[in-house]
This record gives structure tokens, sequence and C-alpha cells, in this order.
């Protein structure tokens, strides 16, 4: 058996049905609360690099019916498109903008959100999502948070969102009810920024500043 045809058969979720239940209760829950860490509690070994939260969010979204982006590191370990097509039957497209789900293995490789489908006034579901690998990623100065699902505001350290991100997200949410929205996975949690969410703040990079 070749290596390709083997990871393709690398076992998805031992437990399809009640853990991508659970993954999805997670995601549900991330989007509802934004920037509140919610807990992916599933065993999972895709193909590096592809981690395994991230992994997890695939198999539980996608389906034949979405398209799915991955960046170039990505893309570079062709077992990591054949795992997720088998076990999802998703197709892997050649560029961001054809993609219902976007991902990038690191703050750095993600795409800007103008480059996304945005959806329409009629359909703005028919937009994209973009999920962040955040395993290792430092804060990055601190944002509040306001609007729907957070209580008066939520402080966050924006570990995990790309360089020059909050820009971007203010001109994302001004096409509301369009917009782009972003789940941020790290070893074992998922936070969600659905395109409701209002951050403001410097932003600016620090990356000798701990976590929060």
């Amino acid at each position: 058996m070749s290596t390709l045809t083997a990871q393709n058969h690398v076992p998805g979720f031992p437990h399809p049905v009640h853990d991508a239940q659970r993954v999805f209760r997670a995601v549900l829950d991330a989007l509802a609360r934004p920037t509140a860490p919610q807990l992916v509690d599933a065993v999972l070994a895709p193909p590096q690099p592809l981690g395994a939260t991230v992994g997890a969010v695939i198999l539980t979204l996608c389906d034949e019916q979405t398209p799915v982006w991955l960046d170039a590191a990505l893309r570079d370990a062709p077992e990591v498109g054949a795992w997720i097509a088998f076990h999802t039957g998703a197709r892997i497209v050649q560029t961001a903008a054809e993609a219902l789900f976007v991902i990038a293995s690191s703050p750095e490789s993600a795409p800007a959100l103008a480059e996304l489908t945005r959806g329409t006034d009629e359909e703005p579901h028919a937009s994209a999502t973009l999920i962040i690998d955040t395993r290792g990623s430092t804060a990055s100065g601190t944002l509040t948070a306001t609007g729907p699902g957070i209580r008066e505001a939520a402080e966050w350290d924006g570990a995990g969102l790309p360089v020059g991100f909050l820009p971007q997200w203010q001109e994302n949410r001004a096409l509301y009810p369009r917009g782009v929205d972003v789940i941020l996975a790290d070893e074992t949690t998922v936070r969600g920024l659905p395109r409701t969410t209002v951050l403001t703040g410097a932003h600016q990079q620090y990356p000798d500043r701990r976590r929060i």
C-alpha cells in the first residue's frame, strides 16, 4: 500500500457520531459565546501538519457539499487533503475564494478576509468560515469584544489572530449580514468570532506577552 493510500485510511473519530456531536456542540458554543474558549474533547491523530483540533472541526463541519481550501503547508502534505477527502467527501479547491471552509495551519498563513467569499444579502449563509490553527501563538494585544453572546464586554489577548487583523475584521463586520466567520483552534479548545462580534483595541504585536 502506498504512503498516500495508507494516509487516506488514517482513522477519523473513534466514535464518529458521538464525537462529531460533541465537537459540533463545542463549535456552536464558541460562536454563541465569542472569544470564550470551548473544550474540544476528541481523540484524533490526523496526518501532520494538520492539528488534531482543526482536524476534528473539519470532520464535523465539512462534507461533499463544502469545498475546502488548504494553505501551502497543508497542500505540501498531500496526505492531508487525501485524509479530508476520504473522511468527509469534501473537494479541495485551488483558491481561497472558492472555498466555504478555509484552513490555515498558522495565523501567518491565513488569507485576508477580503479574499474570501462573503455570501450575499439574500444568502448570507453562503459565506466562508476561516479556521486557523493557533497552536503556539502568543498574545498580540488587548482586544475588547462586544456584541451578541457577550455580556457587556469581554477582554481577550487576541492570541492566534493574524497581523493586521483588526481593520480587516471591522470591514468584514460592516458588511453584515454578509461576512466571514472565524474559528481559532489550539491544542484542545476552539474560540469563535462570528461576524456579529465587535472588536476594538490596538491589536499590536507583543510576542513576549503571556497569554491570558
